[in-house]
């Protein structure tokens, strides 16, 4: 007997997935049961719009370096609503279309105080990335296009001590080229501030790979270390180390070549003239500039023989045969050792022993050479709302020290001005804080934290707040998945201040 209405031979309907709508963020995807958006953060499960990530805690009883732990879903003893645990916005969900208060809002006594912490990850259409490159090889001219495969996605900026630095994203990569350069632009953001290892290729210039806390990579060569100081800067701290055991010293670099027997702590410590030239232009006594072109080689110049920056000695200004000559980089990483002949001509000879130990102090004194990310955004009026109906109010609140702004628990630099321009190292923020939306922008975590009193102040969304506890037994609407983890830095946010 047919199962069908009637005795209708018609197999039945199959089952259509659930789809519903995402309103996470400008896409508005809509996912089918089971299946996530296209930025791969949230997902259809059961029918509800859920965060794919747990939310984030910062728990200060975990070591550094301790394992991850999953939070238990009930069974909270007391202490774990006091000072000891901080609520990221990572994996908390976004405020977005931002008419709405923000995922959590939670109400904690910390050390006897009551006090609000308002998380939400913020899209950010306005941020990028600074970077700070740590080697005295020149990487690429001011202002040089920075590429990922063909895309521009920055540029480089103005070089700082011992190092290279880039400006990467913003609001024109991200929205002002095509499609596919803004999608690029984006994912080279995400996963740098999650300290993934980019490889950068710069225009008339290196190839370079980028990765936050570690060595950059300059066309294939891992860099060392960052120079102890420029030429000049190097004389003064090591002439001293040189008096006795070498008649000239000259330390090679791409912005201030040092001459120890001109330079200024030479003859303080009495350091008798050598008819030296240096081929450069001379700035002060013992110091030159333009030695050479930018580069690769000694000193961050294109040069691989140093005597090439030397001119002819003069012999009525103290040049001699047997004269000793010491030439040396500003890391010690390249080094070289000439007498005079009787043509006045340097001649190569092995380092003595001594003059290796100099070289050495120089090696020591140089710092690692790392790569540091600093991630930049602009917290716009409509995040702002996510805080208070009232958003000026909460820039002001910040701009007066009443509000203190964290990133993943990682204490934000908030430049002045209008609005609420920050920085923060993205070392300083748990492991995979930052997301993407193919809108196309960067998905940062944000925190807000000030006293119950301020909240109130601000015209703060108050009937949204709930505590600790609560938070961490029942999450929100999307979803209540949740991780411990030890601070990066070691600290909670508020016992930085």
């Amino acid at each position: 007997m047919s199962d069908t209405p009637h005795g209708s031979t018609k197999a039945p309907a199959k089952e259509t997935p659930q789809r519903i709508r995402c309103n996470a963020c400008p896409i508005m995807c809509i996912m089918l049961e089971g299946r996530r958006g296209v930025c791969d953060r949230y997902a259809n499960e059961a029918g509800k719009v859920v965060r794919c990530d747990p939310l984030t805690i910062l728990d200060a009883r975990l070591a550094a370096g301790d394992q991850v732990k999953p939070f238990l879903g009930a069974g909270w003893d007391d202490s774990l609503s006091g000072d000891t645990l901080f609520v990221t916005a990572i994996g908390a969900g976004t405020t977005y279309p931002d008419f709405k208060p923000a995922p959590y809002i939670i109400s904690q006594k910390v050390e006897g105080a009551d006090m609000i912490t308002v998380v939400t990850e913020a899209v950010f259409s306005y941020c990028g990335v600074k970077i700070k490159i740590d080697t005295d090889r020149h990487i690429g001219d001011e202002t040089a296009l920075v590429r990922v495969d063909e895309f521009v996605v920055g540029h480089v900026m103005t070089g700082e001590y011992g190092s290279q630095m880039l400006s990467l994203g913003g609001v024109d990569h991200l929205t002002g080229g095509t499609k596919k350069n803004g999608k690029v632009t984006a994912k080279t953001l995400m996963a740098l501030c999650n300290r993934e290892a980019v490889e950068l290729t710069i225009d008339g210039g290196a190839t370079v790979v980028v990765q936050a806390g570690h060595a950059p990579i300059v066309d294939g060569m891992r860099e060392i270390r960052m120079r102890v100081g420029c030429g000049s800067a190097t004389i003064g701290m090591f002439a001293d180390q040189w008096r006795g055991l070498v008649d000239e010293v000259v330390v090679v670099d791409d912005h201030i070549t040092g001459v120890v027997s001109e330079h200024q702590a030479g003859k303080v410590l009495g350091w008798e003239n050598t008819g030296i030239k240096i081929l450069g232009r001379r700035s002060t006594a013992g110091r030159y500039f333009q030695v050479a072109n930018p580069g690769l080689g000694w000193g961050g110049t294109d040069i691989e023989n140093p005597l090439a920056i030397l001119g002819p000695w003069d012999a009525g200004n103290g040049a001699r045969e047997g004269l000793r000559l010491l030439m040396v980089s500003t890391t010690g990483e390249q080094y070289g050792y000439f007498e005079l002949n009787g043509a006045l001509e340097p001649v190569e000879k092995p380092l003595p022993e001594p003059l290796r130990n100099t070289v050495d102090l120089i090696a020591e004194n140089c710092e690692p050479s790392l790569c540091s990310v600093l991630f930049m955004g602009g917290a716009g009026g409509s995040l702002r709302a996510g805080v208070t109906q009232n958003p000026v109010q909460l820039t002001r609140s910040v701009k007066a020290g009443d509000t203190q702004v964290t990133s993943g628990g990682a204490e934000a630099y908030i430049w002045p001005g209008g609005g609420i321009t920050m920085m923060v190292n993205v070392l300083e923020l748990p492991d995979n804080a930052y997301g993407y939306v193919p809108t196309p922008a960067l998905v940062a975590p944000l925190e807000f934290t000030m006293s119950a009193a301020e909240y109130a102040r601000l015209g703060g969304h108050v009937k949204a707040v709930r505590e600790v506890r609560d938070i961490l037994e029942n999450g929100n609407e999307y979803g209540s998945d949740k991780r411990a983890v030890a601070s990066p830095v070691g600290q909670l946010p508020w016992e930085k201040s």
